[in-house]
């Protein structure tokens, strides 16, 4: 029995889906090349799932080919699982195991960021033991988050050199939700938001789910354009802008103290309210120097600056708690949006929360070590078997941003996809289908599990080459 077809999404232009697919084209037949590149894109998330694509005729005119090349490919879509048509409403995206097929098989991950629960966590969880039935208490939930989670968050800020109370919190679930809800609450529709290139996917669609219309400042490997930054923010007067200034997703930079000072002052001068991504804060594993929360960089004027916090990369990603760190008024307009979109935080999460911020002192630097190890077993796997690989040295997070010295991002990914290896494309971190000279490559697996995934890793890079020198 076949499922019913998706609820009719947004429709992508034919000139944005010529945006997306980049440099296509490779010695398959080029239907067949056409519809490689479309099904990354909806793998990847580029295309959302339910996205109404352009008609054959339009997409054929952008693209310059025949109407029954683009019929052919999304017949090959279609077959794979990968576009739905329904008469008279045209072709969406949709992912194999959403429309009732068998979704291709995985065998490595190279895609997500997920490290293993922290050494230490279960102790944790043991401790909550009895504690636990007095989640029973009161309504289970809470806009707000409860006092004593509040107040424990609000110590680390505290310990870390920037004063703040418990109103100044509210409690997420998890950071992406924090993101959403600070976006959804602060932005008006249009309003013009700064964003990093390359950026975490996530937190660019929950802004461009809020109506926000993004412009981009360059960071990579080596850190921040501080003057193009400051620069934008003084030329744009954006709303908002989204910035991980500490082991950065996905380059793993971390943006100089002096740098936040300034661009403290730029945001001010500009009206611009920061929300400052600091989910990978704690995920430092041997960076030189060391800094407080970047609102200690706004001295007594924090209004502008708002905070996001995680504990899903630092301690597991199964805990799906978060916070926002902000003025109270901001975070009291928070809490009255909140309701729209969920009613609030449980209470048996939180308190598991309470007690692991509780133990962070003693948890992460085992992370700490966990991390150091991984990275480092990477990067020796990676100068092993693939040598022409510019492979950086981040000094903390949890992967790393590698250039392949040719834009081949995309259709190495594809030749990942057949092999049964996840990967992220270059493109999948910007939101103008650039930076395909680069993949990046979470070390948050065991190194046992790195060791296989390379080796697969280099003999697709190898494929590869072998195509584009008949191609050539």
């Amino acid at each position: 029995m076949s499922s019913p077809p998706l609820a009719l999404g947004p429709r992508l232009s034919a000139r944005a889906m010529v945006g997306l697919l980049g440099d296509w084209e490779n010695e398959a037949p080029t239907y067949v090349a056409l519809a490689e590149r479309i099904r990354l894109l909806v793998i990847d998330g580029r295309v959302p799932t339910g996205t109404r694509l352009p008609s054959e005729r339009n997409l054929a005119q952008q693209l310059g080919r025949s109407r029954a090349t683009i019929v052919a490919a999304y017949q090959a879509l279609r077959d794979s699982g990968h576009v739905e048509s329904v008469r008279g409403s045209g072709s969406s995206a949709i992912l194999p195991h959403l429309s009732g097929r068998a979704a291709l098989p995985r065998t490595v991950d190279f895609a997500r960021a997920v490290p293993p629960p922290i050494d230490g966590l279960a102790e944790v969880l043991g401790r909550v033991g009895a504690r636990a039935t007095s989640a029973l208490d009161g309504p289970g939930f809470d806009l707000l988050g409860n006092v004593a989670l509040r107040e424990a968050i609000a110590d680390r800020y505290r310990d870390r050199g920037l004063p703040t109370s418990p109103d100044q919190i509210l409690v997420t679930m998890g950071g992406q939700h924090a993101i959403a809800l600070t976006a959804r609450t602060l932005l008006r529709r249009a309003d013009r938001v700064l964003i990093e290139s390359p950026t975490y996917p996530h937190a660019y669609e929950a802004l461009r789910q809020a109506g926000a219309r993004l412009s981009v400042t360059p960071v990579d490997t080596g850190g921040w354009d501080i003057d193009h930054l400051v620069e934008a923010l003084g030329r744009l007067r954006p709303a908002m802008a989204y910035l991980i200034p500490d082991f950065h997703n996905p380059t793993g930079a971390s943006m100089r103290p002096a740098d936040r000072e300034r661009v403290v002052v730029a945001a001010q001068r500009a009206g611009t309210v920061l929300m400052i991504d600091e989910t990978t804060a704690d995920l430092d594993i041997d960076r030189p120097w060391h800094d407080g929360p970047f609102a200690r960089h706004a001295g007594g004027t924090t209004g502008g600056v708002v905070t996001v916090g995680s504990l899903s990369k630092s301690v597991w990603g199964g805990l799906r708690l978060g916070w926002i760190r902000a003025d109270r008024a901001i975070v009291d307009r928070l809490a009255q949006a909140r309701p729209a979109g969920d009613l609030g935080t449980p209470q048996l999460e939180q308190l598991v929360g309470q007690q692991v911020v509780a133990a962070l002192p003693a948890l992460l630097p085992r992370r700490t070590a966990q991390l150091r190890e991984h990275r480092d077993v990477l990067r020796k796997l990676l100068h092993h078997h693939l040598p022409e690989w510019e492979v950086p040295y981040p000094d903390g997070g949890l992967s790393l941003w590698i250039g392949l010295g040719q834009p081949v991002s995309s259709a190495f990914a594809l030749v990942c996809q057949s092999r049964g290896i996840a990967l992220s494309a270059g493109p999948r971190f910007t939101i103008d289908g650039s930076h395909e000279r680069f993949v990046r490559l979470p070390f948050s697996a065991v190194p046992a599990d790195l060791a296989v995934g390379v080796t697969a890793l280099a003999e697709c890079w190898r494929l590869l080459g072998n195509r584009n020198q008949r191609v050539s």
